[in-house]
């Protein structure tokens, strides 16, 4: 398992104890460049999720789509092994509807 599985592993398992709604979208070269790797609805919310590994860092095309996201009114971010602890607190603030998150 690449580092970069083992992250998404995680996030899915947190998303499944919080009961949010979420799914992969296919990379198969049919779609969009930069599209995030974990679609969620919390809520209603729309929320979108790069994971990253180590030292991973966005590419351009998939920065300029979490900003989209964000300017288009949904949450969007990057989740790493040391960012991880923070997505339980993010889940419960956007089921509260007291923050977006970017």
């Amino acid at each position: 398992m690449t580092p970069e599985t083992k992250v998404k592993t995680a996030i899915r398992k947190i998303l499944d104890a919080h009961e949010v709604y979420y799914f992969m979208p296919a990379a198969n070269g049919y779609g969009r460049a930069g599209i995030p790797d974990i679609v969620c609805c919390i809520n209603g919310h729309f929320v979108a999720i790069e994971c990253k590994a180590g030292k991973g860092k966005t590419t351009a095309l998939q920065y300029r789509e979490l900003i989209a996201i964000h300017m288009a009114g949904g949450s969007s971010g990057v989740i790493n092994e040391t960012s991880l602890h923070t997505l339980p607190g993010i889940i419960t603030a956007i089921k509260q509807r007291k923050t977006t998150w970017i």
